[in-house]
């Protein structure tokens, strides 16, 4: 499922190609024909996102809400001589003079939500969600509090988007292991200070996957340039510590990197960089 930065890194695509501009907005599949119905034609406002959920403002002051779920995908293309025929089952089409010149597309596939809502609407989605690491003004106590006062495992606490909004498996693990705390960590033990350093970090990193398209997690002495490795190669790209590298040596000190499911998701962690949590409260 993609994670928070790609929204963001989405939503800045559809601002920059469509912002300001009328757009017609259809449905070839079919599934989204009504909701297109309700802003085709009107001037697109500009888009957003909250952790995994996209919304597109109209002037009307209707959004289109697009959560993409594990396999959904919009592509945006820029400066096209002709509207292609859609490809496939396109549940939601955006169309419109690009500012650079010819024409901006946006196909939406395979979300597994694809609604019109109200700003009312949208203010009630974003209440089910916990403080965004990319929204400017995002409060890290309220996802503190959360965390402080739950005997989950903190893995567990920083992929609920009720907790923390927007990060995945991958930002998961790797803060993790930056932050040398073990996947089943009870959430209530973390002290104030480990959260404020995890939430600092979580910014940068998720920021600069905004910037880029893609997680970079290792720091400098660890990338394939200083440790004259070979760069990892992986569907979702990007140097790691320890994600979806099961059995391979941990970047730092060698161990195999190990794996176990923590609540339906695969977590991966490292056993010695990232010990077992023992508590030293006294009985």
């Amino acid at each position: 499922m993609p994670e928070g930065h790609t929204l963001h890194r989405l939503a800045g695509h559809l601002t920059e190609a469509f912002a300001g501009r009328p757009v017609r907005v259809s449905s070839p599949q079919g599934r989204f024909a009504d909701g297109a119905a309700l802003v085709d034609g009107q001037v697109l406002a500009g888009a957003g996102a909250w952790g995994k959920h996209l919304f597109v403002a109209f002037a009307s002051g209707l959004r289109v809400h697009v959560h993409l779920g594990l396999i959904g995908q919009l592509d945006v293309h820029r400066g096209l001589d002709d509207v292609p025929a859609p490809q496939g089952a396109v549940r939601m089409r955006l169309v419109g003079e690009d500012p650079d010149g010819g024409w901006a597309l946006g196909d939406l596939r395979g979300a597994i939500t694809c609604a019109v809502l109200t700003p009312e609407q949208v203010e009630a989605v974003v209440r089910t969600q916990g403080p965004d690491p990319l929204r400017p003004g995002s409060d890290p106590d309220l996802a503190w509090q959360r965390i402080r006062r739950s005997r989950k495992a903190v893995g567990a606490l920083l992929m609920d988007q009720k907790v923390l909004a927007g990060v995945g498996n991958v930002y998961r693990a790797e803060l993790l292991f930056r932050h040398r705390t073990h996947p089943l960590r009870p959430g209530a033990t973390l002290r104030s200070g480990q959260w404020e350093a995890m939430w600092t970090d979580l910014v940068a990193l998720m920021h600069e996957g905004v910037r880029t398209g893609r997680i970079d997690t290792v720091r400098p002495e660890h990338t394939p340039e200083a440790m004259g490795r070979e760069p990892r190669k992986d569907d979702h790209g990007g140097e790691v510590y320890v994600y979806r590298r099961t059995g391979q040596p941990c970047l730092v000190c060698g161990r195999p990197v190990r794996t176990e499911e923590l609540e339906g998701r695969n977590s991966f962690w490292c056993a010695r960089c990232q010990p077992t949590f023992r508590s030293r409260a006294v009985g």
